[in-house]
């Protein structure tokens, strides 16, 4: 992979330029998507509950997925961080609406907080293309 070009995805977070980081990276057949937080393109924050959230969240990934020419179905591992075991179910079920065919192996967590307070969830995601 040494000789593969890097390739940078960025999306309407308003970190990524100030903390250095990338929505997503592909390098060679592999992508990275960092933790994707309920944000609005305008950088707002997703209003509703955990699973509108999560929702919100997959539609980033599967975003920066397509960006760098993948796709959900491309992906073979992901993590979802929740600040409420409550929510387990709700981000589950999104989860299970995005993946329901491909089935990828899977982490949930639960974490104190996340960067704003009203954010329930932040989902990240590894895909392996056969490209």
């Amino acid at each position: 992979m040494a000789d593969a070009p890097r390739r940078n995805h960025s999306s309407a977070s308003p970190f990524e330029p100030i903390y250095g980081y990338s929505r997503a990276v592909r390098v060679g057949n592999r992508i990275d998507v960092g933790g994707c937080a309920p944000i609005e393109a305008d950088g707002s924050s997703t209003v509703g509950d955990a699973g509108v959230q999560a929702a919100r969240c997959l539609t980033i990934v599967g975003e920066a997925l397509e960006a760098l020419g993948g796709s959900f179905a491309d992906v073979v591992r992901t993590r979802m961080y929740i600040t409420d075991p409550a929510d387990a179910d709700l981000v589950g079920r999104a989860h299970g609406s995005a993946f329901k065919n491909v089935r990828p192996a899977s982490t949930m967590l639960v974490v104190p907080a996340l960067i704003r307070p009203e954010w329930k969830v932040e989902i990240e995601a590894e895909a392996i293309l056969e490209k």
